[in-house]
């Protein structure tokens, strides 16, 4: 028999939420796993370039006057890329929800917050599972139905088909809010780049990422 270390109990933690029908149900939250597994050691430049485009996300949020919540796991890592120059970097966010919904959201890789709302919630993939920021987004939808925010999962070009094919999955098609493929899209690594260049993005919106974001139904897959 092997003592469990605190990091195994921690992901053993369950955690209780109740449905629209006043129903108690039990569920657990799964944590950023910082162990780099076989996969992702060859595909460590992958990581970096990751690590890249969510500095890229919180500049551009900086930008356009939003305030940033990264993961606090991740902080070190894009402050190592990103360099604030404002206050614009929170340390706890500013939202009044269940300690369910409050730990789904902690994980989101990259979050536009103004006064205390989301304006857009972003999860990065590049590893050969995407499945993981998806089910972050859908997760957060099925806590929170009325929530309005955009969702959008940025991925490599060449992950597209992919990231596509999972949020029009039949899973996501039931959520009480609507299809996940209705609320949360696909925008490139290179549509981060390309936007970060834009001079003038102090006096745009968020509106902006219209031009750049992909809804499932009008991708060409």
């Amino acid at each position: 028999m092997y003592n469990l270390t605190e990091k195994d109990k921690n992901k053993l933690k369950t955690l209780t939420v109740k449905t629209q029908d006043s129903k108690q149900v039990t569920v657990s939250i799964p944590e950023n796993d910082e162990t780099l597994h076989d996969e992702d050691n060859k595909n460590l430049s992958k990581n970096r370039e990751s690590t890249t485009i969510q500095a890229l996300l919180a500049e551009i949020g900086e930008r356009m006057d939003f305030y940033i919540w990264l993961p606090r796991n991740d902080r070190q890592r894009v402050l190592e890329t990103w360099k604030p120059k404002t206050n614009r970097l929170i340390e706890i966010l500013p939202l009044n929800y269940d300690d369910v919904t409050l730990k789904t959201i902690e994980n989101i890789d990259v979050l536009w917050i103004k006064h205390r709302s989301i304006i857009r919630a972003f999860e990065i993939e590049h590893t050969t599972s995407i499945y993981s920021g998806i089910l972050r987004m859908a997760d957060l939808m099925a806590l929170q139905p009325n929530l309005n925010i955009h969702a959008h999962i940025v991925a490599p070009i060449e992950r597209k088909d992919k990231v596509i094919q999972e949020i029009t999955r039949p899973v996501f098609a039931y959520l009480s809010n609507g299809p996940l493929s209705e609320s949360c899209t696909y925008i490139s690594y290179d549509s981060v780049r390309e936007l970060s260049e834009e001079k003038k993005l102090e006096y745009m919106n968020d509106s902006v990422l219209s031009e750049y974001e992909e809804y499932a139904e009008e991708a060409d897959i």
